[in-house]
């Protein structure tokens, strides 16, 4: 890591053009009793990809391979930084990869206090890498009123927060993070959600997000990769792997469609966002306002979502939008999952099969879709 940097992984000060960064190339294989893993792709160098799919699919294997907490065979180079090539003999051990990595757990160090903890991780690395100061990290997550606590006082949230900055103090190349949400209950997660986002938005490394939650992906990740039974199923942007209906994350009950758009209004009276996208209008209650312009994501579930032949009329629901269907595929007894084309963008509506029959859909139809529910994803 250019130890010029302020923080490890957040851009320079300066407006000078920059490079873009160099991807992640892992080509790795590990064999278990029963299991294979079986991976090569090519990542982006910022942002945050999320590896998605379910328990047992390899997702912490093969964070642990990159980490070479695994032996696993093959190739790992990020960036410029080549730590594993079996080709030609070469192989860092874990100390040695200029890496973060974040545990389910915070496993803080119980003696230390919260500077003490992320001073540690700043420890780890040799003097010409260490950070200057550690108040950037400290910035970025939050913790300036924390800094002298004992971990015991910290609730699961505040605890995950500083082991987040601990594993940045390290000056990582790249950050690994294996379901850093899942010990935590539903308040604590809202409270660390935000400081994941900012994350993605802010650090200049890639991170690496394991997680089986799709709230999660929607919400943080700007690439994704599936997996299952230990090779990779298909890998691009959220939005568009989200409503692909070969995939699995287009089927269940959490399924759902991500729109990117842009904040055209904000209803004070009546807490209304309204979010331009290139298929139409939404409008989504918000109890906080947002500046015309800002661009947002938004997440439709198919649960959400009804369909229409003719223009609805005295409904209220506020969000009809004129899409095609793309794609009719069964889903659970009875149900059949739609995909929808508006504009550039795709959603999914759930609908009953007798509903589907009733209306006599087909693929390329003209049809409205009734979006009864909608929810920023960030």
């Amino acid at each position: 890591m250019n130890p010029a940097l302020p923080c490890p992984g957040l851009p320079p000060d300066s407006a000078q053009p920059t490079q873009p960064p160099a991807p992640l190339l892992l080509r790795l294989r590990l064999q278990r009793p029963g299991f294979v893993l079986d991976v090569d792709v090519q990542l982006p160098g910022r942002g945050v990809t999320a590896l998605f799919g379910p328990s047992g699919c390899g997702k912490t294997s093969l964070l642990r391979a990159i980490a070479g907490l695994e032996r696993a065979q093959g190739r790992v180079q990020i960036g410029s930084q080549l730590w594993q090539d079996d080709a030609c003999g070469q192989w860092l051990p874990t100390h040695q990869r200029q890496l973060g990595y974040v545990f389910q757990e915070a496993s803080l160090f119980p003696h230390l206090d919260v500077r003490g903890n992320i001073e540690y991780g700043r420890k780890r690395q040799p003097p010409g890498r260490r950070m200057a100061s550690l108040e950037p990290v400290v910035q970025l997550l939050g913790l300036q009123p924390l800094l002298a606590r004992a971990p015991q006082t910290l609730s699961g949230g505040e605890r995950q927060r500083v082991a987040i900055a601990r594993a940045l103090a390290a000056s990582p190349r790249v950050l690994l993070m294996d379901e850093p949400l899942a010990a935590l209950d539903g308040a604590r997660k809202a409270e660390v959600l935000p400081y994941l986002e900012r994350l993605q938005r802010e650090l200049d490394i890639p991170v690496l997000y394991v997680s089986h939650a799709p709230e999660e992906v929607a919400r943080l990740a700007s690439h994704l990769v599936l997996l299952q039974e230990g090779r990779v199923t298909g890998q691009g942007s959220p939005a568009q792997l989200m409503t692909r209906a070969d995939l699995p994350l287009a089927h269940g009950d959490a399924a759902a469609a991500l729109v990117l758009g842009q904040v055209q209004a904000w209803d004070a009276a009546d807490q209304l966002l309204s979010v331009a996208f290139d298929g139409g209008l939404l409008h989504l209650a918000c109890g906080l306002a947002r500046p015309p312009g800002q661009a947002v994501r938004l997440r439709v579930l198919a649960r959400d979502v009804s369909l229409a032949r003719c223009p609805p009329a005295d409904s209220t629901i506020l969000n009809t939008i004129a899409a095609h269907i793309q794609a009719l595929a069964p889903e659970a007894p009875g149900q059949v999952m739609v995909t929808l084309q508006a504009g550039t963008t795709r959603l999914l509506a759930r609908i009953t099969q007798r509903s589907c029959r009733n209306l006599g859909l087909a693929v390329g139809q003209a049809v409205f879709a009734q979006v009864k529910s909608v929810a920023l994803a960030d």
